[in-house]
C-alpha cells in the first residue's frame, strides 16, 4: 500500500473550467436578452485582507462579464443600516447575487445580516461531481458544524441523497465515525486534525480548512495547511483536495455561478 497516491482534485483548474462556462453563458444572455447578471459586493470598513479579497471578486466578475455593484460602507455603519442596504439590493432587479465580505466589525452580528441573504451553494459538491464522485447513497462525514460551511454543506449533501453524519467538538470517538466515511468534508478549523489512519482506503477527502502554522523556512514565517494531514492522507485516500488550491478557488467560481443562475431565473422567464 505504501506507494499508493491519491488523485489530487485540482480546485484551481476546476474553478477555471466553471468560469469559462459562466463567461459563455453570460455572453449568450447578453446577446439574446440584452441583460447581464449583477453581483453586489458589500464591504464594511477597510481591513486590508478583506479589501484584497473583494477586489479579487470584483475582478473575477469583470472577467466573466458579470456587472459588479460596489457597496463600500464605513466601519461604523450600524447593523440596521447594513440590513437596510441588503434589503435594498434584494429589491434591485439588476442584482442577482449579494456577497457580504466577512468578517464584519464587532458591533454587527454576522448572523443577522447573513440570514438576509440566500444560502450560497458550496464548492465542495461541485468538486465531487466534477471529479466523477457520486454522492447519492454514500456515507458522508462532515467534520465541523459552523453556519458558514458545516451546516449548509450537510443540508446540500442530504438533498443530494447522501447519508450524512456531522462530527463536532462534543462527538465521542470522532476517529471511529470518520473512518466509516466514503466522503469526508473537513471544516473544523483545526490544523491537520484528521490523520491518515482515520481515513477509509479509497475515500474522497474535501478539505475546507485553512490554518496558518509556523514555518521558519517561509519568507512570511508561516504556511497554510488544511484540517487534514495531507501527506498522510495521500497514502490512503482515493481523492483529496490540497490546501491551498482546492476548495479556496471554488468559492469565487461558485459565487459567480450562483449569480448567473439567479439571473437566468429572472431574465429567461
Amino acid at each position: 500500500m505504501s506507494d499508493h497516491k491519491a488523485n489530487i482534485i485540482d480546485g484551481k483548474a476546476i474553478a477555471q473550467t466553471v468560469r469559462n462556462e459562466i463567461a459563455s453563458e453570460v455572453h449568450y444572455l447578453s446577446n439574446k436578452h440584452g441583460k447581464v447578471p449583477g453581483l453586489a459586493v458589500v464591504i464594511v470598513g477597510n481591513r486590508k485582507d478583506s479589501q484584497s479579497y473583494v477586489s479579487m471578486k470584483r475582478k473575477a466578475c469583470a472577467e466573466v462579464g458579470i456587472k459588479s455593484f460596489d457597496i463600500d460602507l464605513p466601519e461604523q455603519v450600524s447593523e440596521a443600516d447594513l440590513v437596510a442596504k441588503v434589503h435594498e439590493l434584494n429589491a434591485n432587479p439588476d442584482v442577482h447575487g449579494i456577497l457580504v465580505q466577512l468578517p464584519l466589525p464587532k458591533h454587527i452580528n454576522e448572523e443577522t445580516v447573513l440570514t438576509e441573504i440566500s444560502i450560497e451553494k458550496d464548492g465542495c459538491l461541485e468538486l465531487l461531481s466534477r471529479s466523477g464522485i457520486t454522492i447519492k447513497g454514500k456515507k458522508v462525514v462532515v467534520v465541523g458544524r459552523s453556519n458558514i460551511v458545516g451546516l449548509p454543506v450537510s443540508l446540500l449533501l442530504l438533498k443530494a441523497d447522501a447519508t450524512v453524519t456531522i462530527v463536532h467538538s462534543h462527538s465521542q470517538d470522532p476517529e471511529r465515525i470518520i473512518r466509516e466515511a466514503d466522503i469526508i468534508i473537513a471544516a473544523a478549523g483545526k490544523a491537520m486534525m484528521v490523520k491518515g489512519s482515520w481515513i477509509k482506503p479509497g475515500a474522497a477527502v474535501i478539505d475546507v480548512g485553512t490554518n496558518a502554522i509556523d514555518d521558519p523556512s517561509k519568507k512570511s514565517g508561516y504556511r497554510l495547511v488544511g484540517d487534514v494531514d495531507f501527506q498522510e492522507a495521500c497514502k490512503v485516500a482515493g481523492w483529496i483536495t490540497p490546501v491551498p488550491g482546492g476548495v479556496g478557488p471554488m468559492t469565487v467560481a461558485m459565487l459567480l455561478k450562483n449569480t448567473l443562475e439567479g439571473a437566468k431565473r429572472v431574465i429567461e422567464h
